[in-house]
């Protein structure tokens, strides 16, 4: 069966999302979030932030999902940080399970010439943690 999540995410990032923005706006209406506030949030995390030097993009848009989902948003006193951190930690462990790393350089082979997993592959397995962790 197709998961529908994906599919929203992979024809974003076919409409010029980048993989964070893409796995963060697919789930605008589950987080009763405007799709232009994820859009802008994720812009900064696409291709590994900084040019396949850091986590990719798909896995940093399901944490941006945690962080709209679990937090308290309390300014003065937050009391769900721990949670979320947890929620991205397990994420990040079903992340690497799924592609076979977490940073965009490694996922896209750049050092060594092997590719561990796609752009839509990563896209894909981000919404998949979002869906088990989460439960949206």
């Amino acid at each position: 069966m197709e998961n529908v999540k994906a599919k929203i995410a992979d024809d974003m990032h076919n409409r010029k999302y980048n993989c964070c923005q893409s796995v963060a706006c697919a789930f605008a209406d589950e987080l009763g979030v405007n799709m232009q506030t994820l859009f802008k949030a994720g812009e900064g995390f696409g291709f590994g932030m900084g040019g396949m030097q850091g986590i990719c993009g798909a896995l940093s848009g399901a944490c941006i999902v945690a962080g709209f989902y679990s937090s308290d948003g309390d300014l003065e006193d937050p009391k769900t940080k721990k949670h979320t951190t947890a929620l991205a930690l397990e994420m990040s462990k079903r992340f690497q399970e799924k592609t076979g790393a977490l940073i965009c350089r490694d996922l896209k082979g750049a050092d060594t010439g092997v590719v561990l997993c796609t752009c839509p592959n990563c896209i894909k397995a981000g919404v998949e943690v979002v869906q088990e962790v989460l439960g949206l």
